[in-house]
């Protein structure tokens, strides 16, 4: 039987490690690089899936912990599936939990075994082993799984960051033995943070373990961008070059242009909307607080030029009135305009690889992002 997912690249950039291609999946086509909105509940907050497909996403994201404990994976297998439930017909990837043994710290225990969670709802205790989380992906129905992973908090002391490695390594082989579907790629998390033995090491036993694609984990969960660039450049230099690279839970503008550059090919980050949910709005020239008083009888868009729905149909004035007035409209309209400019930007990174101009669009569109006072 063929790969349920695999990725083909079509262009490397000559000055950098960047490279478009195409991640097959059987719920469809994504073209690389690319971001994941993210539907932690299964469900992108505030926004139908049509305007999500609308923002230019292929492919959708969920939480494993989260749906797990809430409604449950048997009762999303009864409703048909995650497709079914987000009534999205593209790709969509589980991830493992794996990161919520950081963002729930005060509520796990994690040992060689297991993860065991306190929830956070009913403080009913959810033990999840490498076999469960792979257990419930499967019921989920996604295109691609997560393999369970130890993401140590930064920072972190090198023998702790060892022990986190070994512990993934060691849950990889055991989601690799449990398996996916049939119908589903699964995908290895490597971790080792800034350390270069570590990262490689990590690498390599993934590598050997032949996984459909693989992910730079532990990064953005407490270190600087200089130390996030570090680990996604080793990260990133020691996974597989005929696989797909997908850079976990970052979603700041300048960090993904960087990532592409090192060969990163895939993108999940709950930045654009929750930065949406806030009234910040990402622009091509930085970001727009719309609560500030500067834009009260603003008429113009949040961004000139600016396809989305809210850029269109809206102004800066109105869409600050209605954060102010405590309406959902406010949230809804900026987390829509927030995936589409970071849609755009993937896609315009993909087209400066495609011609050859991928450093200079870099170059470029860094120095426009770079702080300034807009308000």
């Amino acid at each position: 039987m063929t790969r349920p997912v695999w990725w083909e690249s079509v262009v490397a950039d000559v000055d950098s490690a960047a490279r478009a291609g195409v991640l097959h999946t059987p719920s469809g086509d994504v073209e690389t690089p690319a971001f994941m909105p993210v539907g932690t509940q299964a469900t992108v907050k505030g926004l139908v899936p049509d305007l999500v497909a609308a923002t230019g996403a292929k492919m959708l994201l969920a939480n494993t912990y989260h749906l797990a404990l809430r409604p449950g994976e048997d009762v999303i297998a009864e409703l048909g599936g995650l497709h079914a439930v987000m009534s999205w017909n593209g790709p969509i990837l589980t991830d493992s939990g794996g990161f919520q043994v950081v963002s729930l710290a005060d509520r796990v225990k994690i040992d060689d075994r297991a993860a065991v969670f306190r929830s956070h709802l009913d403080g009913s205790l959810l033990e999840l082993t490498p076999e469960r989380a792979m257990s419930i992906q499967r019921k989920l129905d996604s295109d691609i799984a997560m393999c369970l992973d130890h993401c140590p908090m930064l920072p972190a002391t090198d023998s702790e960051i060892a022990r986190a490695v070994d512990r993934t390594i060691a849950w990889a082989k055991r989601c690799r033995e449990a398996g996916g579907s049939d119908f589903q790629g699964v995908f290895g998390i490597s971790q080792g943070g800034s350390n270069p033995e570590l990262r490689k090491r990590c690498a390599e036993e993934l590598t050997a373990l032949d996984f459909e694609g693989y992910a730079v984990g532990g990064v953005s969960v407490g270190e600087d961008r200089d130390e996030v660039r570090t680990a996604v450049r080793l990260g990133a230099a020691s996974l597989p070059a005929d696989k797909v690279r997908y850079l976990m839970g970052v979603g700041r503008p300048e960090d993904l242009i960087d990532s592409v550059a090192q060969g990163i090919d895939i993108f999940d980050c709950v930045l654009p909307t929750r930065n949406g949910r806030n009234a910040h709005c990402l622009t091509s020239r930085g970001v727009v607080k719309l609560r500030n008083a500067c834009y009260k009888v603003d008429r113009g868009p949040i961004e000139e030029g600016c396809p989305c729905l809210a850029c269109v149909r809206f102004s800066r004035g109105a869409i600050r009135h209605f954060f102010l007035a405590g309406e959902m409209l406010g949230p809804i309209l900026a987390s829509l305009h927030n995936l589409t400019y970071i849609q755009r930007l993937l896609r315009e990174m993909r087209d400066a690889i495609l011609t050859g101009r991928f450093a200079r669009f870099q170059a470029e569109t860094l120095e426009a992002l770079r702080p300034r006072r807009l308000d």
